[in-house]
């Protein structure tokens, strides 16, 4: 039977080819995002093994819901991806806007961990994965980045989470890339990773013997 991905942040960029890609290795995909005409796109270009779910993951009745849907239709689920998260447009501490620091808060650090407690259950039951995406910036320290700070915050959970996971034969994981062409800049970086160099990232991970666990991927742009 079909092993299952649940990807949050999955209308475009890395969630887009993370699904691409884990639905060309034979794995159910569900998708998980706010934007329904892209997920829509997305689930008839994969077909039947896609499930698009609209979904606003800082909500935790609305989170929790769409995954009970994704193990209901798919028979449960054996991977997820936390991958939703944003930046700022006001960066620095001084000349930040407060408001900004708490959504993208709420997006990089709550939901990860509402999507980490509303899967765990499922992830038990299959031995599973939980693969999240960290950053550069949750490596190194940034001038006044409270983004650079979330990332570190992930960094952390991710390792304790795989400790908590370790304990019944589960398994988590940090992607940590560099610079990615993504939407999340204002203008292409194609000379950058690529979303698609990110979801093999993911890939490589869940797909490995239950031997081994993968802790972390850090991959940057060979420019």
């Amino acid at each position: 039977m079909a092993r299952t991905l649940l990807i949050t942040g999955a209308s475009s960029g890395i969630g887009a080819a993370t699904a691409r890609a884990a639905a060309a290795k034979g794995w159910n995909v569900a998708m998980l995002a706010r934007s329904a005409d892209k997920l829509s796109e997305l689930a008839s270009e994969i077909g039947d093994s896609a499930l698009a779910l609209t979904c606003d993951v800082t909500d935790r009745d609305d989170l929790g819901a769409a995954i009970e849907k994704t193990a209901s239709h798919f028979g449960g689920i054996d991977a997820v991806f936390a991958n939703a998260g944003k930046g700022v447009s006001n960066p620095g501490i001084e000349k930040g806007d407060p408001q900004e620091w708490h959504d993208m808060i709420h997006l990089n650090i709550m939901a990860v961990l509402y999507t980490a407690h509303a899967a765990m259950p499922h992830l038990r039951k299959t031995k599973g994965h939980f693969v999240v995406t960290g950053s550069k910036a949750g490596r190194d320290h940034m001038k006044g980045s409270v983004y650079s700070a979330t990332k570190w915050f992930i960094h952390g959970l991710s390792e304790n989470i795989a400790e908590e996971m370790r304990e019944w034969g589960g398994r988590a994981t940090v992607i940590a890339p560099g610079m990615v062409n993504t939407a999340f800049f204002d203008e292409a970086k194609p000379e950058k990773l690529q979303p698609e160099d990110v979801a093999a990232a993911v890939i490589f991970a869940i797909e490995q013997p239950e031997t081994s666990a993968i802790r972390e991927i850090y991959l940057m742009p060979n420019d």
